[in-house]
């Protein structure tokens, strides 16, 4: 079993090590745990499909995880631990290699037993080669191995060594690549930069107040119409998805030639829904002995646990515990999750998401057709309660927009393309190779799309649908957008403390498109606000001292662009849900400009978070909406529609 090979473009392709599949299993029968022809067939479809007799017996829930680690020990001689997770590990003798290494070698030393020989808990057949290794490694040849089931192992090992793997999970990228890390909110260039131009600014107010003031409104309203009329043209290049996938190449795949597929599932305090996320992740159409699903559950978070024992998911959901640690963010769970992955693509799903049951497969498709440069691909996101109330209808309009529209505009431009939280699917070693996800930005998935985009691979988007809940409440809703807004003045300080390299690594045009849409957006919500009141006064309060500071021809360019602006914005609000055929939601395209307003509160909310709380995660709540039942068949139409819109 190789640790790792590398193609001929020089990516490294890394394995853990899984069971020989040649593993005898005839103790099941003789035990009675299963029939000769259970045995039998699951035998000749793990030939067939490339993966374990284990793997197909415990996927059709046959058996259970401590039958293999009994089966295992009784054909190859061992003893054999269960449960390792209640195992007591001792630190002296598993501390002497770094946890990744155990998890990638499929061993680790448990302790010393009464005849001063070490117990070695392993799910990898004990042959001359792993003996050699373990003895090697050990400084001894008295060694028992043990056998124990695999997802047990890994847990072990997460426990055993918690306070580092929340350490790794955390401060990885910073370490490797503190340039790239929200680690550190500014730099210390950037500390003295901003220092000097604010002083400069409070000066040049004090001596030339009009003036000044005057150049600082038209700057805002310049920005605010660049922004937006750059957003507006990207998105006229987006009235097509780019990685339209051939429903053909789609029916072709067979089992056999599918890859493993990890699904990573964060949750937090989300014990509410946890019945509902095997439900929807149960719909996906990829074969149980290749889709691994991985529920990233918090330490201290024994009711949503708890809440996954009660619905005794399949085999393939492991439930995986993410150790303590700071900052206790999404991000960083994902990092842990990553590190016990086995498969060779990777997707993240939100609790309370409903992806198209064909969506993984039509992602192989994507990768395979792509090439090694397509290193992510981003299915787009609706919603499946968009009528529940006017907050619901607003947030329909806009993920219209930016999925169908402006993520496929960047796509075809060839520009950075800023990920969504969820339904990004990920080639697993190009995953590594960006360092996994950065635990102090808030708005991971946009840095790590930008990340991408710096080391020259491409990142797109395919035609597939994942469902999930809008946001009811506007306090909900506030603490959301605020992260999110907050996450995007993260990654442009991270990409501007050099702004060079990511010039000459990504070009000139893309670092633009970078500026614009990650640091153009949180001044756009920014100066909403500020627009808004100040034209208000300009046109309705004409006898308004301010009229009389501020001439009318900066007044009247200001409105111009405000009114610009807003158009453009209301236009492309229209669009979307012309191809997801939710032609009701068209008229409320016209309350964009007011639903603005809650994005300028949320963009001051981020502004003051990232001063005071930069790495603070502000959770928001699922589960809220009344439209979660009953709703299944409408959505699965609404899908359709979208996926067959020319």
């Amino acid at each position: 079993m190789a640790d790792g090979t590398t193609t001929a473009d020089g990516w490294v392709t890394t394995r853990s090590f899984v069971p020989s599949l040649d593993d005898d299993f005839s103790w099941l029968v003789s035990s009675g745990a299963v029939t000769e022809e259970q045995l039998a067939d699951a035998e000749r479809r793990a030939a067939e499909e490339h993966t374990t007799t284990a793997t197909i017996l415990l996927n059709d829930e046959v058996i259970r995880e401590e039958h293999v680690a009994r089966a295992r020990a009784a054909a190859w001689g061992t003893t054999c631990i269960e449960n390792l997770r209640t195992e007591r590990i001792d630190p002296a003798l598993s501390r002497q290699r770094a946890w990744r290494e155990y998890i990638r070698r499929g061993w680790l030393p448990v302790r010393r037993l009464d005849d001063g020989s070490i117990l070695v808990a392993t799910f990898v057949r004990p042959t001359d080669e792993l003996r050699a290794e373990v003895v090697t490694e050990l400084g001894t040849s008295d060694v028992t191995f043990a056998a124990t089931a695999r997802w047990g192992f890994r847990q072990a090992v997460l426990r055993t060594f918690a306070d580092t793997v929340a350490d790794d999970a955390a401060n990885s990228l910073g370490r490797s690549d503190p340039l790239h890390s929200a680690q550190t909110t500014m730099s210390m260039p950037q500390k003295i930069g901003f220092g000097i131009a604010l002083v400069a600014l409070v000066v040049l107010l004090f001596l030339w107040p009009i003036p000044v003031l005057v150049w600082v409104i038209g700057a805002m309203s310049v920005a605010f119409l660049l922004a937006t009329a750059f957003k507006f043209f990207i998105s006229l290049r987006g009235s097509d998805l780019v990685e339209r996938i051939d429903a053909e190449k789609v029916a072709a795949l067979t089992d056999e030639d599918l890859p493993v597929y990890t699904v990573l599932v964060p949750v937090f305090r989300e014990a509410n829904i946890v019945g509902q996320l095997l439900g929807n992740l149960g719909r996906l159409d990829y074969p149980k002995h290749k889709l691994e699903v991985l529920i990233l559950v918090e330490e201290e978070d024994d009711e949503t646990q708890q809440a996954i024992l009660d619905t005794d998911p399949p085999h393939n959901f492991h439930t995986i515990v993410i150790p303590k640690g700071q900052p206790q963010t999404k991000p960083r769970a994902c990092n842990v999750g990553l590190e016990v992955a086995t498969g060779e693509y990777l997707v993240i799903y939100d609790a309370e998401d409903r992806p198209d049951p064909d969506q993984l497969k039509k992602a192989v498709v994507a990768f395979q057709d792509g090439g090694e440069e397509l290193v992510v691909v981003q299915a787009a996101l609706n919603y499946f309660n968009d009528s529940e109330n006017v907050l619901t209808r607003m947030f329909t309009l806009e993920y219209g927009f930016w999925f169908d529209y402006m993520l496929s505009g960047l796509d075809a431009s060839r520009l950075p393309l800023p990920l969504g939280g969820t339904s990004n699917h990920f080639r697993v070693d190009g995953l590594k190779r960006l360092g996994g996800w950065d635990p102090y930005n808030v708005t991971e998935d946009a840095d790590l799309g930008i990340r991408a985009a710096a080391l020259g691979w491409r990142v797109g988007v395919i035609d597939s649908v994942t469902l999930e809940e809008a946001n009811t409440s506007i306090p909900n809703f506030i603490r959301q957008r605020s992260r999110w807004i907050k996450g995007y003045m993260q990654t442009s300080l991270v990409h501007a403390r050099n702004p060079m390299v990511l010039i000459r690594e990504a070009g000139l045009i893309p670092f633009l498109a970078f500026a614009l849409l990650i640091a153009g957006t949180p001044l756009t919500f920014l100066g909403v606000i500020p627009s808004y009141l100040a034209t208000i006064v300009s046109v309705w309060i004409r006898d308004a001292p301010l009229t009389e500071l501020i001439p009318y021809w900066v007044m009247w360019t200001m409105l111009f662009n405000f009114l610009i602006g807003n158009v453009l914005m209301v236009y492309v609000n229209m669009m979307g849900p012309f191809k997801r055929g939710q032609f009701h939601l068209v008229p409320w395209a016209l309350l964009n400009p007011v639903y603005w307003i809650l994005h300028s509160i949320a963009a001051y909310k981020a502004l003051w978070q990232l001063i005071t709380r930069p790495h603070y995660w502000e959770k928001t709540h699922h589960g809220l909406t009344t439209q979660k039942g009953g709703a299944a068949d409408d959505d699965v139409d609404r899908t359709a529609a979208y996926v067959s819109a020319p």
